[in-house]
């Protein structure tokens, strides 16, 4: 799909009047995302900023259908609207939009599940790397150094490698996206509404407020965090491995960006320590050494 960016402002079914943050990117990622579904999409909406921003019905800034679902249900609700449209013979593959805290730890079990049945589903994992809604605790998503209220002193574990986990279950595809990237994102989305059976696309979300940094700045530091390889864009469809074209220049370490540059503009790696900075570098060197292995088929998922 070809769009400029005025494409892409007219053809989104997110109205005006929304109550979002400024800069905030869970707002670029739904008008990008209703862009590629077009007119016939329908939403289940997972406990979160979208459930708030969207407003009161019937002046929601959402011109689609939604429901809005409490953390763990929103895959199984889904799968019985799958279900439901195909026994009333409407190609309507359900959207499930959640975050990264009610996909990696409170709605973990229903995505597997609905994942291992290979349900007729889209699920979006808006990864802002913190529970964003409630005051920006740490998440299973959140990344190893970074300040939060929960971990002041910087989180000592790494993220879950949700993509690889979501390619464990076998699904037809898996994708993952940044806010940097908007037409890599909608290519992605269009063609995961168009698989037949469940299909995961994960979409970097740089947050202003829980990464501390400038509003204006939301896409520039989502293209930093695929330049300095630390968030890859790949695609996993039907078992083969494809490195996006934004991300072949990490299959070579010699041409990566250093990881400073993108830590550095952000609030809460403020002040990190040399010894963090060398185990997210040691971190992201693993991560690419075994994408690069599943990607020339030396090893399988």
């Amino acid at each position: 799909m070809s769009l400029g960016t005025r494409d892409i402002l007219n053809k989104g079914r997110l109205l005006s009047g929304t109550s979002a943050c400024p800069g905030c990117p869970e707002n670029i990622t739904m008008r990008l995302v209703s862009t590629a579904l077009g007119k016939d999409a329908v939403f289940i909406v997972v406990a979160g900023c979208s459930s708030i921003i969207q407003g009161m019905g019937p002046n929601s800034v959402y011109n689609y259908p939604v429901l809005n679902i409490a953390f763990a249900a929103g895959p199984s609700a889904a799968s019985g609207m799958a279900r439901a449209f195909k026994i009333l013979g409407k190609k309507v593959k359900p959207v499930v939009w959640a975050g990264d805290g009610g996909t990696a730890d409170i709605g973990f079990a229903s995505l597997s599940g609905a994942a291992e049945r290979n349900e007729n589903v889209l699920y979006i994992c808006i990864d802002n790397e913190a529970y964003m809604n409630t005051g920006g605790h740490r998440s299973g998503s959140t990344p190893l150094g970074a300040k939060t209220p929960t971990t002041p002193a910087g989180k000592k574990e790494n993220k879950k490698e949700l993509p690889l986990i979501m390619m464990a279950h076998h699904i037809p595809y898996v994708a993952t996206a940044s806010v940097g990237y908007p037409h890599d994102l909608i290519n992605k989305v269009s063609k995961a509404k168009n698989i037949d059976g469940f299909a995961y696309v994960q979409v970097l979300c740089p947050d202003p407020y829980g990464w501390l940094f400038d509003p204006s700045k939301t896409a520039e530091v989502g293209k930093l965090a695929v330049q300095t390889c630390y968030w890859p864009l790949f695609e996993y469809n039907e078992g083969k491995l494809e490195i996006s074209p934004e991300s072949l220049h990490c299959l070579d370490i010699r041409t990566r960006k250093p990881i400073r540059e993108f830590l550095k503009v952000q609030g809460r790696y403020r002040n990190v320590s040399d010894e963090v900075v060398k185990e997210l570098e040691d971190y992201i060197d693993k991560m690419w050494i075994r994408l690069k292995e599943i990607y020339e088929e030396k090893i399988s998922i």
